[in-house]
């Protein structure tokens, strides 16, 4: 059988995918590719979340693609906006007609030699079997589960006797108005949803085992008004790298000083009998986990209005009319909506194996956060923690290209990281619990660069854009029988141990 071979193939079109095709097609001229996409339509996350208030966490100068300006004054936009900001993205620039709808990717083997990956693929629509080949496979599916969101196990939860809504899984129908609602979290989606659905709740509540920290900035910056467009982004989007460099060094250096600036803003926008210590004072240091940003201070009036309230306490269970807290305080509700967080995911749940070898992911180590020791020609995509997704992303797929085209011009079939053991360090240095319950899964960094991260888009830009390909690290070959090393059994030998460590 002759398979349907793809000089590059993308697997995603969410907002990284996209920009990956469109650096592609402007870089890489004359390569063929194609992007497979689980789900029915472009936009990935922004496609997924439709609960009220949905928006982004960072501002849109830098969230927004490096090549295709966000074209409004708004930094902090919705949810429908970004997406169809990714969607004109693809039309625009003529990848859009690439992109295969419900095609899951299920597996993935490299072949050293025939220098090649077949790829298996399940078409969700057809429930038939894919496979194709590509030389180069670039895998920009973010790092959480699309189909299941985090829940804990609630004692009493059968009883309750409304609905409970994930918001990674919102129903369109929910009906919501004049109606009490308990929003149970205390990070970014549960302060989205709290001042969004409190405009036609009767009330809000949000219940947090713990604080976080939480910022609010202005949802449009005036200096996009005042600057022509071709002009305003560039300095939006450096001005707002620069002071998010600055915010992310001070938390890090200076903890206490910030603790006090982010308690004093909460304190500003709060009336004076509100106990922010008790709701806004979170037990770990600012960066350990992401600050919430609220735009336009929206939760701080549902606050003050009265509209929404928030609890600081540990849940005890679920009643037939709301929940009993630790406390033994009870809380009525109609609706109860779980924004308890993500289930993380590494490359989408594709099974990997290089020639026959199959790779444990969590015992390989991140080259520049972009791939992984001894699997070749692969790439992923994981955005900044720090920063906006898009900052890295764009980087990522400038390296990619940059590669592909030496790759090409010198005649190498493929390239290979090759490095240390698996380090101590996680590749996402957060300490929220989404990722805590799943980074054993992930690749681990090293000790130092090219293996080590350093979450500072400065120094990644001069690396990435313009640090030597032939570094020593990353090893080239024209053919199987020149391969720098067997990056099979370097996986085989890898497993070796680890069982015999059991």
């Amino acid at each position: 059988m002759t398979l349907e071979h793809l000089d590059v193939l993308i697997v995603g079109a969410g907002l990284s995918g996209i920009g990956a095709a469109c650096h592609l097609r402007r870089k890489c001229a004359g390569k063929t590719y194609a992007l497979l996409e689980a789900r029915g339509a472009i936009g990935g996350t922004w496609d997924l979340f439709r609960y009220p208030g949905v928006r982004s966490d960072s501002d849109m100068f830098t969230l927004g693609y490096r090549f295709n300006p966000w074209p409004e004054a708004r930094s902090i936009a919705d949810g429908r906006s970004i997406r169809e900001y990714v969607r004109r993205t693809a039309r625009e620039h003529g990848v859009a007609d690439k992109i295969r709808f419900h095609h899951r990717v299920i597996s993935a083997e490299w072949s050293t030699a025939d220098a090649r990956w077949t790829v298996r693929a399940k078409r969700l629509d057809t429930s038939e079997t894919i496979v194709l080949t590509c030389g180069f496979l670039f895998v920009n599916t973010g790092y959480y589960r699309y189909d299941r969101g985090f829940t804990p196990e609630f004692p009493g939860a059968d009883r309750f006797r409304g609905p409970i809504v994930h918001p990674q899984h919102w129903p369109r129908n929910l009906d919501y108005a004049g109606k009490r609602v308990v929003v149970i979290g205390s990070g970014a989606t549960a302060v989205t949803l709290v001042p969004a659905m409190a405009q036609a709740a009767e009330h809000v509540t949000m219940v947090q085992r713990s604080p976080s920290y939480v910022l609010s900035l202005p949802s449009t910056d005036p200096v996009a008004d005042v600057l022509p467009a071709k002009i305003a982004y560039p300095v939006l989007r450096w001005k707002n790298i620069l002071m998010g460099l600055l915010f992310y060094q001070l938390s890090r250096r200076r903890p206490a000083w910030v603790k006090r600036f982010l308690r004093n803003g909460v304190h500003r926008r709060l009336p004076l009998d509100h106990d922010v210590d008790v709701h806004f004072k979170p037990r770990y240091d600012p960066w350990d986990q992401r600050p919430c940003i609220v735009p336009d201070a929206d939760l701080f009036h549902a606050l003050r209005d009265g509209r929404a309230s928030i609890v600081t306490d540990g849940i005890d269970t679920f009643t037939e009319d709301g929940i009993r807290l630790a406390s033994g305080r009870e809380l009525a509700a109609d609706v109860i909506v779980t924004a308890t967080g993500l289930n993380l995911m590494a490359v989408g749940g594709m099974a990997l194996s290089v020639d026959g070898a199959t790779i444990a992911i969590g015992r390989t180590t991140a080259y520049k956060g972009m791939m992984l020791s001894g699997v070749p020609n692969f790439a992923f995509t994981i955005g900044y923690t720090n920063a906006s997704w898009t900052l890295k992303a764009d980087l990522v797929s400038a390296y990619v290209c940059r590669l592909i085209n030496h790759m090409e011009r010198q005649g190498y079939r493929f390239c290979v990281p090759t490095g240390p053991a698996p380090s101590a360090h996680p590749l996402i240095d957060l300490k929220s619990g989404y990722v805590m319950r799943s980074i054993e899964a992930f690749p681990q960094q090293g000790a130092s660069a090219p293996w080590r991260l350093h979450q500072n888009y400065l120094r990644d830009a001069l690396l990435m854009r313009h640090g030597r390909l032939e570094d020593g690290t990353m090893r080239f070959a024209r053919s199987a029988l020149a391969s720098p090393e067997s990056p099979a059994q370097a996986h085989r030998d890898a497993a070796t141990e680890q069982e015999n460590k059991k």
